[in-house]
């Protein structure tokens, strides 16, 4: 195995605010594993909405806006992560990582020595992994994966085989395993008609791809220059972002009015609308509120057609390694936006803010070139 230096590049988040909390490192001092656990060299690392949303404090109850990924002179501090507590500064953020394991600690993590190798992004108490409380993410709770190495459970670091680019593979992580959550949770199979807001962001592409591999239909949202790109992943039909009456517009396109799931990551003010559209039994799932995370609800839309909510953020243990297993058989297939240099990682999050963009967008540690 490669020696491992005593310094690495990293990116801090030195507190809440603006992107000018984060501090480019050049001599952090490399991770060492603890019992059970591995180091792992980073090639690359995905950005999420998770990164963006814990920087400004937008997870506070006390924000009403949607993800802007600027600081709110409404945030609270004490509330200001996706668990509802305080984060501990300075964080390396990151949480979809694709690298190599280099170190182990204990014979638990040998026969990952050597592989490539992704992380689950929860945390978990192995004695009680069903405890929701004890439940922490990759990056938030801990140090994660915008730096040259990182130390993760080794129960939770899986090897791949594939020959997808380091980049390509760190486009998974946070938004396969949150979609793939999403349908489970709404317990989506084949005949079912899904609703998809927000399709072409990394949620939103892989809700397309995890929900046609299961055998339901899909109709995506999405701006209309990225509706090409949305079609291509196999969406039965694309709606505009916004459409005026979503109903008639289903109509035209599915032949139908309504749809059986609306699987959904960005609420906002036309959230009524997506309500409105479920079927009777219908389901409503939801992981995100990018647009606006207060919203108009009708109860008798709730209770005088049967529908069923269901929130979803934390993942069971194994739903990592399913995903894993698509990724190997060929079944899903990344969709890398861009890739940017660690050191330019504040362009990235600018590039990711700006919502431009079909897919993830990855920072890379290493000096591969994307083949995107």
């Amino acid at each position: 195995m490669p020696e491992v230096p005593e310094t690495m590049r990293a990116v801090l988040l030195t507190g809440h605010g603006d992107l000018d909390v984060y501090a480019f490192e050049h001599h952090w001092p490399v991770p060492k594993p603890g019992p059970g656990e591995v180091l792992i060299k980073v090639h690359a690392c995905g950005l999420n909405n998770t990164d963006v949303n814990t920087r400004p404090a937008w997870y506070s109850k006390s924000v009403s806006s949607g993800t802007t990924g600027r600081q709110s002179s409404e945030a609270h501090q004490a509330d200001a992560t996706w668990g509802g507590a305080a984060i501990q500064f300075p964080r390396i953020q990151g949480a979809d990582v694709c690298g190599t394991v280099v170190a182990a600690h204990d014979d638990s993590g040998s026969d990952l020595l050597g592989r490539r190798v992704l992380v689950d992004t929860w945390l978990r108490n192995w004695d009680q992994p069903m405890d929701l409380d004890q439940c922490g993410y990759f990056g938030s709770e801990c140090d994660g994966g915008f730096a040259e190495y990182t130390i993760a459970d080794a129960r939770a670091v899986h090897a791949i085989n594939s020959s997808l680019s380091h980049a390509e593979l760190a486009t998974f992580a946070t938004s396969y395993i949150t979609a793939e959550n999403m349908l489970n949770r709404a317990q989506v199979g084949s005949g079912d008609m899904v609703l998809i807001p927000g399709a072409s962001g990394g949620v939103g592409s892989a809700l397309v791809q995890l929900a046609r591999r299961r055998g339901a239909s899909t109709v995506a949202l999405c701006g209309e220059q990225k509706s090409a790109a949305v079609a291509a992943l196999g969406a039965d039909a694309v709606l505009p972002r916004n459409p005026g009456d979503l109903r008639t517009e289903l109509k035209h396109a599915i032949g139908r009015d309504t749809v059986t799931v609306v699987a959904d990551v960005v609420g906002g003010d036309h959230w009524p609308q997506l309500i409105d559209a479920l079927a009777r039994g219908g389901r409503y799932t939801c992981a995100g509120a990018i647009a606006g995370a207060l919203v108009h609800f009708d109860l008798r839309t709730f209770y005088l057609r049967d529908l069923v909510f269901i929130g979803a953020t934390i993942v069971p243990p194994g739903v990592f390694a399913d995903l894993v297993d698509y990724i190997e058989r060929g079944e899903i297939k990344p969709l890398l936006a861009e890739t940017y240099p660690l050191a330019e990682l504040v362009k990235a999050q600018q590039a990711f803010m700006a919502k431009r963009h079909v897919g993830n967008i990855v920072a890379m540690v290493d000096h591969e070139v994307s083949t995107a």
